[in-house]
């Protein structure tokens, strides 16, 4: 996956809509499914958990799968670009122990990888406005950055391909 700059408003006005659009379906849905299931199969005991649960249950499967069938659209670009960054990162940072070990020995995929791990991790941050930890992340950068220099290379996140991490 290769970073792109994403416009931030407009990508924090589309999370919060999509966001709000979920939590109101969620709500509306499972409470009406389970309003039809318990008129018509009341429970005499007065319990009908199992009928709210069926209409959280099948409300979350169908925002979950109109979420999958309109992730192409483009209103929801900046939000599935950042959905699957922040997985990206993720399978970089299950490996980051392994990561820098090969690092240190002067692996290039691996010094790599890391550049695309704090280059997208800082740019995931910004967007989130998560800037608490920028400063451990500058450090961890600078620390990345002596070791390429010390092994004479040019890191550049646009080169980072996720298939490297099956080495590690």
């Amino acid at each position: 996956m290769q970073l792109i700059q994403i416009d931030k408003d407009r990508y924090r006005q589309h999370l919060n809509r999509v966001i709000l659009v979920c939590i109101v379906s969620l709500a509306a849905g499972s409470l009406g499914i389970a309003q039809i299931l318990i008129a018509l199969f009341p429970d005499e005991s007065g319990s009908h958990f199992h009928w709210n649960l069926l209409g959280v249950v099948v409300t979350g499967i169908t925002i979950g799968w109109l979420l999958n069938k309109y992730r192409r659209h483009d209103y929801m670009t900046e939000v599935v670009y950042v959905w699957e960054l922040k997985q990206a990162l993720n399978r970089v940072n299950r490996k980051l122990l392994k990561l820098k070990a090969a690092a240190n020995q002067g692996n290039v995929d691996a010094m790599l990888a890391m550049q695309y791990s704090y280059a997208g991790s800082r740019q995931l941050w910004q967007l989130d406005d998560n800037t608490i930890v920028m400063d451990e992340l500058a450090i961890q950068q600078a620390e990345l950055d002596s070791l390429a220099a010390k092994f004479n290379l040019t890191l550049n996140p646009e080169d980072y391909d996720e298939a490297v991490l099956k080495q590690f």
